[in-house]
């Protein structure tokens, strides 16, 4: 399950084949012989040899081609297993930093270099200045082919990204902070069980947001989490706020995993980003100092780097750190609890305050109201110029307007045609949302641009929306759900076409 094997067809080339690896959480151990936990971390070394006209690419600190077109790489610095990957196509390369480079298929790099020129040594030179040394040499990006279903994977030295980033306008390259916060959080300090996930990914979340907002400011910041917590409502409300896996600490039995088939991986949800990086904010609102935590984080990644720990771990070391909040007990504030943040599922005890992002949601909410007025304004419509928009605000507009919907009769044809910006959108977070608005209101004339986004691309997190919305709309949208998946079902992971088979009540085979 571990190593993917791509039929040209699911490449972007269509020319040559494509082999990849995915190891989070425990698939690995079908790739090589390994402790398949977190909690062990090793150093690695590999020789890989591929037919002419290929390249392999490792999650490695050092690389070198010999002859035969054989690759040996080595990874110099202690990881565990899940990060080790390797992936082997008909890809090329183009430096973008000191540090960096891209890597794509030859049809991408172009598009590749231009978005990313110049914008990741930003982003790890912030990160230095706020979380320590970036310990991995390098930070090179791989675009991996549009079938590839996930939006990043932090592989150490080589984050492999999902081809939807290239955007063309540069409207997307703050998704890779993201993976560059892994460097610290997740790589450099790891979870040491899949049970406290939040760990990696609500630290995550924390760090990719302080460095947005050194970035892009605070109310830029505040916006996309508000998208973030949004989401966390969608999980919530879908799974029951109850639900056991509505907890930062899992319980992942060894017995109930061996012998049932829980998957690790099927405890992937918001819950550890989005209230992991609530519980997170919420030890810096402890602190109450923006700079006093930011060194905190800094002394914490310092004592735990090369390690897997435990959320006891990390919860100790915060209350060694401040002596003065031990004292006053902090860790036992009624409702605040750390076991409860850790052992109670549910919405988050504690949010962070998002007023500052109102200014830029305040426009974006008038401006949703006004389309979904049965007569439409079109001269307080034509006040608000949405050019300067960049794209959470856009996305967060989007996301107000399908919730109106459907708008009455004839709103989003007009809607359509004055913000070409969206309805002609190259940007995946912006086409997604368009598709969903066009199901939601039957708008049958933009139904090309649903099949068109799912042919281009096959990121779960686009893909299954798009088919539950199509599958729960008319017979129309039901016919082009059939239509679109037998055209597109071979370009698609296997997983991704197990769940939309699933969607549309198709047979799953085992």
């Amino acid at each position: 399950p571990q190593v993917c094997w791509l039929a040209p067809e699911q490449t972007a080339g269509k020319q040559k084949p494509y082999m990849y690896t995915q190891g989070q959480a425990v698939l690995n151990r079908s790739f090589f012989p390994c402790f398949d936990t977190p909690s062990v971390k090793c150093t690695y070394s590999a020789t890989v040899q591929v037919p002419e006209g290929f390249t392999a690419v490792m999650s490695a600190t050092s690389w070198e081609k010999q002859k035969d077109n054989t690759f040996v790489f080595k990874m110099s610095q202690p990881i565990p297993s899940y990060l080790i990957a390797l992936a082997v196509g008909d890809i090329v390369s183009a430096d973008v930093g000191p540090r960096s480079r891209v890597w794509a298929e030859p049809c991408l790099i172009e598009a590749a270099k231009k978005e990313y020129d110049g914008v990741i040594e930003e982003f790890l030179a912030v990160g230095e200045k706020l979380f320590g040394p970036y310990v991995w040499g390098r930070y090179d990006i791989l675009f991996m082919p549009p079938s590839f279903p996930f939006g990043g994977m932090e592989n150490p030295c080589l984050t492999f990204v999902t081809p939807c980033l290239l955007a063309g306008d540069r409207s997307l390259v703050d998704v890779i902070i993201h993976e560059i916060s892994h460097s610290w959080f997740g790589n450099l300090v790891t979870n040491a069980t899949w049970g406290e996930f939040w760990l990696n990914e609500g630290f995550t979340m924390y760090a990719q947001r302080r460095i947005s907002t050194e970035v892009y400011g605070l109310a830029y910041t505040c916006l996309e989490a508000a998208t973030g917590r949004a989401l966390l409502r969608q999980h919530m409300d879908n799974t029951g706020e109850d639900h056991p896996l509505n907890k930062l600490r899992v319980v992942i039995e060894p017995g109930f995993f061996f012998f049932l088939g829980v998957n690790p991986d099927d405890t992937y949800n918001e819950t550890p980003y989005e209230k992991g990086y609530c519980f997170v904010s919420y030890l810096a609102h402890l602190v109450g100092d923006q700079k006093k935590f930011d060194a905190f984080l800094q002394a914490y990644v310092n004592q735990f780097k090369f390690q897997s720990i435990t959320a006891d771990d990390t919860l100790s070391f915060f209350l060694e750190y401040f002596p003065e909040l031990k004292e006053k007990g902090v860790d036992s504030i009624p409702g605040f609890e750390f076991d409860r943040w850790l052992n109670t599922p549910g919405w988050p005890p504690y949010l962070p305050d998002l007023s500052p992002g109102e200014q830029l949601m305040r426009p974006a909410d008038e401006l949703a109201e006004l389309w979904a007025a049965d007569s439409l304004n079109m001269e307080a419509i034509e006040a608000m110029d949405i050019t300067a928009w960049r794209t959470y605000q856009l996305v967060y507009f989007l996301d107000k307007v399908l919730e109106k919907s459907p708008l009455p009769e004839g709103n989003v044809e007009r809607l359509s045609k004055m913000y070409p910006k969206i309805s002609k959108a190259q940007n995946a977070e912006l086409r997604l949302r368009w598709c969903q608005i066009v199901l939601k209101n039957n708008l049958e004339a933009e139904y090309s641009k649903v099949k068109d986004f799912l042919q281009s691309q096959g990121k779960q997190k686009y893909t299954l929306p798009i088919y539950r919305a199509m599958w729960g709309g008319s017979e129309v949208a039901r016919a082009l759900a059939m239509e679109t998946f037998s055209a597109t079902a071979p370009q698609l992971h296997v997983n991704v076409q197990n769940y939309v088979k699933k969607i549309l009540g198709l047979e799953v085979a085992e």
